[in-house]
Order: structure tokens, then C-alpha cells, then sequence
């Protein structure tokens, strides 16, 4: 970036002179005008009046019921293998069937000794704080 500045100072000089030499010179900078010196946008490659568009599809995604019941799928992450097949239920742990897969409880339904009813509060709280003070100008 040689040669190159984010600004440019313009200079004022001012001169007080007496029988033709000058005895006080005054520089000064007065402005200070914001430069671009980036460099130019390349033409993207394919994008002109005449190229076809692209359209950007997604995943695959699987229809079969068999294979959905079967197979946990999209759970592979690797580029190799097949999914892991589904066990019977008497193979997984006893609280993977109590998860709460809906809307989360309110506070008023949940246990007050408990730690999901004190996280409840606390974000409930900052929730308020936070509608209480949207409306204030700083």
C-alpha cells in the first residue's frame, strides 16, 4: 500500500510579509477529506446477462417409511458408512422417553425445588428487565 493514505490533509499557510520578505509563516491543516483506497471489484465469473442461473438444491431427503423406522437417519456424520440402525426400546436408558419434546413448562407448573424452576425464574426475570426497559432512551 505504498503511496496510499485513508486521508488527505488539504494545508493553509498563511504569510505575514512586510517590504517584500516575509517574517511569520503560519501552516496549518484545516481539513481532513476520508480517501477510499480500496481496490476494484473483479466481474464475478458467470454472472453476466447471458449465463444460465444455477440453482442451489439442498440435501437429499428420505421418503421411505421403512428406512425412517429402521435407521436414525442423517445422524452419520461421516462420509463413509450407513446410518446407525434403530434397537428396541428396552436398549436405550429409561429417561430418553421422559424428555419434554414439547413447549416448555411455565413456571407455575414446575416444582419450586427443583433447578429447571430457578433457571425458569432467573430468565423470566431478565425477560421482564428487558421488556421494562426497551422503551427508555439512554
Amino acid at each position: 500500500m505504498s503511496g496510499c493514505s485513508l486521508f488527505r490533509a488539504a494545508t493553509l499557510t498563511k504569510c505575514i510579509t512586510t517590504n517584500a520578505t516575509t517574517s511569520l509563516c503560519r501552516t496549518s491543516v484545516f481539513n481532513r477529506t476520508p480517501i477510499c483506497g480500496y481496490a476494484k471489484k473483479v466481474a464475478a465469473k458467470g454472472k453476466g446477462k447471458g449465463m444460465l442461473k444455477t440453482e442451489v438444491t439442498g440435501p437429499d431427503v428420505c421418503r421411505d417409511p421403512v428406512r425412517l423406522t429402521s435407521y436414525a437417519v442423517g445422524v452419520n456424520i461421516f462420509k463413509q458408512g450407513e446410518d446407525p440402525q434403530l434397537k428396541p426400546h428396552d436398549q436405550y436408558p429409561e429417561w430418553l422417553f421422559q424428555l419434554n419434546l414439547g413447549k416448555p413448562q411455565k413456571l407455575q407448573e414446575l416444582d419450586s425445588e427443583t433447578w429447571e424452576y430457578w433457571k425458569r425464574l432467573r430468565k423470566e426475570k431478565i425477560w421482564h428487565s428487558n421488556r421494562l426497559h426497551k422503551g427508555k432512551k439512554f
